[in-house]
Order: structure tokens, then C-alpha cells, then sequence
């Protein structure tokens, strides 16, 4: 007990925390996201675990810092996804545009996005890191048949929509205001999720009746 506060004491330098994301981020692009623990960029630091915890949270939160993004998408979606499913949507469109038209925020994923097309260890390690902490996260989230494949899909709306409008700038899209943006792709991204498109007013069209 004693050692470790010792070393938690010691490893409280600016120092210490750039050696963290050197080795987590080398042991990321080795190993994959899966096969990192915060025990081993630990052991190998030379720091106790608890203190990356405290500095990062957890391994997304690592992830995030370790390849240099001021915010994590995949810890926005987590927070996004436990709001009220029938806006998930939306929000979900909200908040990841808010990421990437952020300065701050926005630069570092645009860098992330390019390397990923680029360095097959970055796109592997960035598909790992989608499969496991958003498209998992969104069908354990939604339940129900295919919800692994339904997520999939929501998130490869998601995805064309970042490179369509932040990476190739292509338009209308480029410089289509957000509530425009959000108007317009929520109903595809509502059938992505297995719902109708476009809510009936009283559950009642043709098909309306999902009774249950």
C-alpha cells in the first residue's frame, strides 16, 4: 500500500504522464485495442495503475489521449446513448457535429481520420476501437434482433457523413447548417436502427402497428 502511494506520489509529473501515452500509444498500434490493459502501459511506465486511471478514466479515455484527441467519440456516443432512445438520433448527430466543427476537438479527429487512410496499424486500431466501443456499446444499448448489425450500420451512416462533410468537404453538405444536417440524415438513421423513418403521430400508418 505504502509503495504504491509512493509511487503515485512520484509518478504526478508532467514528465510521467508523457511516458503513459508514449507507451500506450506504441503498445495501441502493436497490439490492437483489445489487447491493452491499463495494467500493462502501467507495468511498463513504471507506474501504478490507479494513477492512469485517475489521469484518463478509462481505456477509451486513454485512447483518446494517447492518439492525441482532445475528446473521444466513442465516450460522447456512450454518454449520448443513455438518453431517451427514440431521440438518439438526433442527439447523437448533435453532439458528434459539435465534436468535429469544434476547433479543439475537430483538428486532432481530422488528423486521426487521414492516418486511418493512410497506415493500415491506425485503421486497424481505429475499426477495433469502433467495433468494440461504439457499435457494441449501440446494440447493447438497443437490444432487440440484429442489433450488432443495426448499429453497424447506423455508425456507417455516421461515418460517411464525418468524411462527406469534414474530410473530402463535398457539397452541400460541407457547408449545410447543423439543424439542416440534423433534419436531414435523422430519418436514415432512424431505418439504421430498425425505426420508422418518420414517426407517425398516433402509431398508426400501414405498418404502425409494431403493436406491443
Amino acid at each position: 500500500m505504502m509503495n504504491s502511494g509512493a509511487r503515485g506520489r512520484r509518478a504526478g509529473k508532467p514528465e510521467t504522464r508523457a511516458k503513459i501515452l508514449d507507451v500506450a500509444r506504441r503498445r495501441f498500434l502493436e497490439d490492437g485495442y483489445q489487447a491493452v490493459t491499463l495494467r500493462a502501459v502501467a507495468a511498463e511506465a513504471g507506474v501504478d495503475v490507479a494513477l492512469i486511471s485517475y489521469y484518463f478514466g478509462s481505456k477509451k479515455g486513454l485512447f483518446g489521449a494517447a492518439m492525441a484527441l482532445a475528446v473521444n467519440p466513442a465516450e460522447t456516443l456512450a454518454r449520448t446513448a443513455e438518453g431517451d432512445p427514440v431521440t438518439f438520433p438526433q442527439r447523437a448527430l448533435r453532439d458528434l457535429i459539435a465534436l468535429w466543427e469544434d476547433p479543439r476537438t475537430g483538428a486532432p479527429l481530422r488528423v486521426l481520420v487521414a492516418g486511418a487512410t493512410q497506415d493500415p496499424a491506425i485503421t486497424g486500431l481505429v475499426r477495433e476501437m469502433m467495433e468494440r466501443e461504439i457499435i457494441d456499446k449501440i446494440a447493447g444499448r438497443i437490444g432487440g434482433v440484429d442489433a450488432r448489425r443495426r448499429a453497424g450500420v447506423f455508425c456507417a451512416h455516421i461515418a460517411g457523413l464525418v468524411v462527406t462533410r469534414y474530410i473530402l468537404r463535398l457539397e452541400p453538405f460541407a457547408s449545410m447548417p447543423s439543424d439542416e444536417l440534423i433534419r436531414t440524415y435523422t430519418p436514415s438513421l432512424r431505418l439504421a436502427l430498425g425505426e420508422p423513418a418518420h414517426r407517425p403521430p398516433r402509431g398508426g400508418g400501414p405498418r404502425g402497428g409494431s403493436a406491443r
